[in-house]
């Protein structure tokens, strides 16, 4: 924010809304307020920032009714392993059960651990380790048991 000379930003759409505000000594603030109808869908959030690049779409799945997508249930940086050196939580063809750590999802410093909650094999690893991932994301397809 301090780069770009941002004091705030808004940011919404049917699920969520996100504020973020910070104050600028000696500087006045200005509150600019829109509002889109509801009926109409809202812009993506993640074209909103110029920042970033949207993740790919998902390459459409076989209709395999035994095949069961993990998906990021939060917006950070995906890990695919506790530390650099370390070996990867999970790999394809790792038998994996509900609880299974999969992943860690880095969100504002803190490192959150993904669990499967899915019992199967893992068929197909969607995401690199250290690459930004949205909310809804697909990271793993899972061949459940």
């Amino acid at each position: 924010m301090k780069k770009s000379d941002l004091s705030e930003f808004e940011i919404q759409d049917q699920e969520f809304k996100l504020r973020i505000k910070r104050d600028v000594p000696g500087k006045a603030t200005q509150t600019v307020t829109t509002a889109a109808p509801v009926s109409q869908p809202a812009p993506a959030a993640h074209q909103a920032a110029p920042v970033s690049q949207p993740a790919p779409a998902p390459a459409p799945v076989a209709a395999d009714p035994s095949l069961k997508t993990i998906t990021s249930p939060m917006v950070g940086t995906f890990y695919s392993a506790a530390s650099p050196d370390a070996p990867p939580f999970v790999g394809v063809g790792s038998q994996i059960k509900s609880d299974t750590n999969v992943c860690i999802i880095e969100a504002m410093k803190v490192m959150n651990e993904i669990q499967a909650e899915v019992t199967g094999t893992v068929v197909e690893c969607l995401v690199a380790s250290g690459t930004s991932v949205e909310f809804g994301q697909a990271l793993f397809r899972v061949k459940a048991n």
